[in-house]
């Protein structure tokens, strides 16, 4: 169940945005302080937060950062009272879906949950992709480790040989064992592959 965060030190906005999104079927959890939403936010769960740009303590530019810096992927929907140029542009270069005036228009806002939601959905498909990718190449051996980097680099097997002491024909025992390990057939989608792990050449994975 997608999930949205609704962080507002105005306890009658939350009550009409939890109405609204009621009414059109989302689940939404309220919170008047954004230390509390930061605290028992669990980052598994799919949502995005719709959070008021000015609050006491912790307003809503300083909670994007904090989830930021926590590692917490999640689409935001900043509200504000009065239009905040600046604050905007600021918003949106570190991800925000959209920066809406209030009293927000219920179309704004529900269109801008479905991008959240499509996001959100984008996000965590691309993190179960890399945390594939990453569960294969914990099978590799060391010396299968040094393949791959070296066959990312565009070497060829009598080259990775001069450079790790051995014989061309070990070369092609430990790369087809570390591209079958590896789900893969060509180089080009070996290459495809450790990019996406952040594998390059001269790196161990």
């Amino acid at each position: 169940m997608f999930t949205v965060y609704l962080v507002d030190d105005d306890v009658r906005v939350l009550k009409a945005l939890s109405r609204l999104l009621r009414a059109n079927g989302y689940e939404s959890r309220s919170f008047t302080d954004p230390r509390a939403f930061l605290d028992s936010h669990d980052p598994e769960v799919p949502g995005c937060a719709v959070l008021d740009l000015s609050m006491p303590g912790l307003d809503g530019i300083t909670l994007q950062q904090a989830l930021s810096v926590a590692g917490r992927q999640l689409p935001i929907v900043f509200l504000t009272g009065q239009a905040d140029v600046p604050a905007s542009v600021q918003a949106m270069k570190a991800g925000a879906i959209d920066f809406l005036i209030k009293p927000v228009n219920q179309n704004d806002l529900l269109e801008a949950l479905h991008r959240a939601e499509e996001v959100d959905g984008r996000d965590r498909r691309a993190q179960a992709e890399l945390a594939a990718i990453n569960a294969r190449i914990a099978t590799l051996t060391p010396r299968e480790r040094e393949v791959l980097t070296q066959v990312v680099a565009g070497r060829l097997n009598k080259q990775i040989a001069g450079d790790l002491g051995t014989v061309e024909k070990t070369i092609k025992v430990h790369r087809g064992r570390m591209m079958e390990k590896l789900g893969v057939r060509t180089v080009a989608d070996l290459v495809r592959l450790a990019q996406k792990a952040g594998v390059s050449s001269g790196t161990t994975p």
